[in-house]
């Protein structure tokens, strides 16, 4: 695993995988929120956002964070291993509320962004059914025949982790 996308829902721990990937790996990480949002909230226009993740997939290695459905297709062509952090609505409607809690609003340097409003919640609570078929009808396009982890639980995440860190996890296989 050189090159990982990280994708699911808002609060199914994107962020929290991408960092320690890039730990266990040594790689770079990139939280898209950080890319695409400016400290004011403004987002940065789509040609911007796509031509600055260009960028950073030209890089020999990588970890990115983040669906943004719009430029996937960016990371899905150049990754070697798509990660899906794919739990369940409520799990990750507790992941929003809970990081709320546990960082407070707003950017943060460990890559948590906090922005919660309506269009939020609604995003998240619709996202398997909506988003979600989506996502998987562009990895099975753009990243057909690379590795796609599912991590269903943060129980499942955890082990998989340990299965990277100990070198027991095939290439972007699935523990």
């Amino acid at each position: 695993m050189n090159r990982v996308a990280v994708v699911g829902s808002g609060g199914s721990g994107k962020s929290y995988v991408a960092r320690e990937l890039g730990r266990l790996l040594g790689a770079p990480v990139t939280h898209l929120d950080a890319v695409y949002y400016d400290d004011e909230w403004n987002p940065l226009p789509p040609e911007k956002f796509e031509a600055a993740q260009r960028e950073l997939v030209a890089a020999p290695r990588w970890v990115i964070d983040g669906n943004y459905n719009s430029s996937l297709h960016v990371r899905l062509k150049a990754c070697d291993t798509v990660v899906m952090t794919d739990v369940p609505t409520g799990v990750a409607l507790w992941g929003i509320f809970s990081r709320q809690l546990r960082h407070g609003a707003g950017q943060h340097t460990s890559g948590v962004y906090n922005r919660i409003h309506w269009g939020v919640i609604t995003y998240v609570a619709t996202y398997r059914r909506r988003m979600r078929p989506k996502v998987l009808a562009k990895t099975d396009e753009l990243a057909a025949g690379k590795p796609v982890v599912f991590l269903t639980s943060r129980a499942e995440t955890r082990r998989w982790l340990e299965q990277v860190a100990s070198g027991r996890c095939p290439a972007g296989g699935q523990g």
